[in-house]
């Protein structure tokens, strides 16, 4: 055994043992979290989503050109997997190749000729946008900047000493590659800088492989220190992110626990593995936050940083706890108040477009809900204007102050049946809170059931028995009251023996659809504008063929949208209206901008920065409608205060699709 196997052998003990012990830590640290998760069910659905996402990077390249660089960089990487193998057996064994593979090594090597150039100069862009052109959302403190400057820095040297050893390699052998070897940039190269073999030619091939083994165990133990540890950590945790619907909805918490010291989490201790996890697992890179509307138009609120947070807390208390320390100046912190202001928690509309975006499937939201439950469980902390909305459910049952007895006042006359009058429909429409006693969404609610009269739906109302959903309270963090509201909601509906819903909420409908199961309530439930476009697809209703020339441009409502995924109703129903000219809004679908209103903000004011329904009116504007379709109570009050901002509201038109259908209808 030469000296160099010798020494390769030490380093390579310690090399990995460090990195064990490194590894080690990480996991001990996830382990304080008391928040139980179980994330271990459907294996074959969860390793698929590797596949898509992992490994396709679909996320990535929802934006195509950064996408493209990142794709560049990881399947390069990938595919450098058994040049630094070989490499690494060499240093036990000098002459070892993989050679003996025969023909399919010459396509891996010269794979690996063509990604190495393609990385190197993808890394070269990436650090002209990042320090050069300086795009904003790659914006980090100055720790991040010189963070990603060292692993891009790491990165161009493991490509270049592979291309150095293997060129100073096929000089030193007369420029002539070992048997099914295929690398014609390295011999390329090797004859523009080498004469053949020497021991000069020797010296730079043992130069590069020891440079580019030193660089590769470098890479690999200061990842457990970097905000790079995503490349560790990112396939663990897209494969124990939640599955849709879990994904979209918020999990209960067992509000009978008598061992429960508090509700919700101040701390990190008081989240989930898989929430630390996600601590781990961000890469700064900042896409979360670039297409936050809070953080849009100028709030506190950043996703990413909230991310960010919770892994500064995590490294800075977890290994005291680990060893079992319980006191001293970082147990006087909590995650909540000292690291995260208080501010950007009560910023979040929920809408889910940071959940969208992260391309390692973080998410965000369930985290905020949890330290906004902790605010109003455990600590009465939240904004004082909440104490009349969460006064009002509890009297009221719905966030407004009006009367329990009223909420079907907008059926009278239309000879609406209620369900303690006859329970034998065949469908129950769930008509929300806004719908009952909001007056411009009162019409929506007229103009759906008509609709439904019109088509000869046989459908019934709870009436004065409906309750909230629960929605807004659920996500302003009042965990008891929304579950008290739901409950009551499932009881009412299951002694109805209510099978089939529809409701003109995407707020309701979600409830409904999603997040009513965890507590018995399961129902097939239908948002009005799929059941509106069942019935024109089943000739139900006809739409007329002469109708008025109008141009709409729709509003994706982020809990129809993002959170259940209902695009193509909507806008079936639009597109199927004559003379109608639809347009699009520059950000629609899954890349919807929110109003402003979800996650309970409908409730609050804006304390800073501009207003999230201003911009999304300005976005829908900018299309020339005359009229901005909505489907949702609070995105048509948010984009209706919009156009009057604008002073557009003798211009521009606010309406219901159910709206815009009866007036089209034959």
């Amino acid at each position: 055994m030469e000296l160099k196997n010798i020494i390769f052998i030490l380093v390579f003990i310690a090399t990995f043992g460090f990195f064990y012990y490194s590894v080690r830590n990480l996991i001990v640290d996830l382990k304080i979290a008391k928040k139980k998760d179980d994330r271990f069910n459907n294996v074959s659905k969860r390793l698929l989503r590797v596949v898509e996402i992992a490994f396709g990077q679909t996320k990535l390249l929802r934006d195509p050109f950064a996408g493209s660089l990142h794709f560049m960089i990881f399947w390069g990487f990938m595919i450098f997997l058994l040049a630094v193998l070989e490499s690494i057996i060499q240093g036990f064994y000098t002459p070892f190749t993989f050679s003996f593979l025969g023909p399919i090594y010459s396509v891996i090597t010269f794979i690996q000729e063509i990604f190495d150039v393609i990385v190197i100069i993808v890394v070269l862009i990436s650090l002209y946008r990042r320090f050069i052109i300086k795009v904003p959302r790659l914006n980090v403190d100055k720790h991040g900047k010189r963070d990603a400057a060292f692993i891009l820095t790491l990165i161009m040297i493991v490509c270049i000493s592979m291309l150095g050893l293997n060129s100073s390699l096929i000089a030193q052998n007369d420029f002539i590659t070992h048997q099914n070897e295929y690398r014609p940039i390295s011999t390329f190269l090797s004859k523009i800088f080498f004469n053949g073999p020497s021991s000069t030619t020797l010296f730079f091939y043992e130069f590069f492989w020891w440079t580019h083994i030193v660089v590769v165990f470098s890479f690999l133990n200061y990842l457990p220190y970097s905000k790079h540890l995503h490349v560790l950590t990112a396939i663990p945790n897209v494969y124990f992110a939640n599955l849709d619907p879990i994904r979209n909805t918020l999990k209960p918490i067992n509000l009978e626990d008598e061992n429960a010291e508090s509700f919700g989490a101040a701390d990190i201790d008081q989240l989930s593995w898989k929430q630390l996890l996600d601590g781990y697992t961000c890469t700064e890179c900042g896409r979360c936050t670039s297409v936050c509307p809070a953080n849009t138009v100028g709030k506190t609120l950043s996703p990413r940083e909230i991310i960010v947070e919770i892994r500064k807390r995590t490294k800075d208390k977890a290994p005291l706890i680990a060893e079992g320390k319980t006191e001293g100046e970082v147990f006087e912190k909590t995650l909540v108040h000292d690291y995260i202001p208080d501010m950007a928690l009560w910023e979040c509309t929920t809408c889910m477009a940071c959940v969208q975006e992260c391309p390692v499937m973080i998410e965000h939201v369930d985290s905020i809900v949890d330290m906004r439950r902790d605010l109003v469980l455990t600590e009465s902390q939240f904004p004082s204007n909440l104490n009349n909305v969460f006064k009002s459910l509890e009297t009221n049952f719905t966030p407004w102050v009006f009367n329990a007895a009223d909420r079907a006042a907008w059926a009278e006359g239309m000879n609406i049946k209620t369900m303690a009058e006859d329970p034998n429909g065949e469908i129950l429409f769930w008509v929300g809170c806004a719908g009952s006693f909001d007056d411009r969404y009162k019409k929506v609610s007229k103009a759906f059931a008509t609709i439904m009269q019109k088509a000869g739906v046989n459908f019934r109302i709870l009436g004065t028995e409906e309750k909230c959903n629960g929605d807004t309270a659920r996500r302003l963090g009042n965990e008891y009251l929304a579950q008290s509201l739901m409950k009551d909601n499932i009881e009412v509906l299951n002694n109805y023996g209510v099978k089939k819903i529809v409701t003109a909420c995407p707020h309701c409908f979600h409830s409904l659809k999603n997040e009513y199961p965890q507590f018995g309530g399961n129902f097939e439930v239908t948002h009005h504008t799929q059941f509106i476009d069942e019935l024109i697809s089943t000739g139900k209703i006809k739409l007329k063929d002469n109708s008025e020339k109008h141009k709409v441009t729709y509003h994706d409502s982020c809990y129809l949208g993002r959170y259940n995924h209902v695009y193509e109703a909507p806008r079936n129903t639009l597109k199927g209206i004559g003379n109608l000219d639809f347009v699009e809004m520059d950000k629609n679908k899954s890349r919807g901008f929110c109003c402003g209103a979800g996650g309970g903000r409908m409730f609050l004011e804006d304390e800073e920065g501009g207003r999230i329904n201003e911009e999304r009116t300005r976005q829908a504007l900018e299309t020339n409608a005359d009229t901005i379709a909505s489907a949702c109570p609070f995105c048509m009050t948010m984009i209706t205060d919009g156009v009057k901002h604008f002073d557009k509201n003798e211009e521009v038109f606010v309406k219901d699709i159910a709206e815009i259908i009866l007036e089209n209808i034959s």
